[in-house]
């Protein structure tokens, strides 16, 4: 799986993300108090797809260049 969670702390509801650690391009989705992080592809779409206000899927399109 692509998405990997992030912890926001319950207290102060403050999300961090070290941003040294990630090595390429990155999007970060928020919906209903969870956070997940995903690298995006080098040539490619990544289409976050809502329903009703809420995140129901992150769709990955990737290509090649010739």
């Amino acid at each position: 799986m692509r998405l990997k969670d992030i912890q926001i702390n319950p207290e102060t509801m403050i999300l961090e993300i070290d941003l040294l650690k990630q090595k390429e391009n990155f999007a970060v989705v928020v919906c209903e108090g969870k956070a997940k992080i995903t690298e995006l592809p080098a040539h490619g779409e990544t289409k976050i797809v809502t329903h009703q206000g809420r995140v129901k899927r992150v769709k990955f399109d990737e290509g090649e260049e010739f």
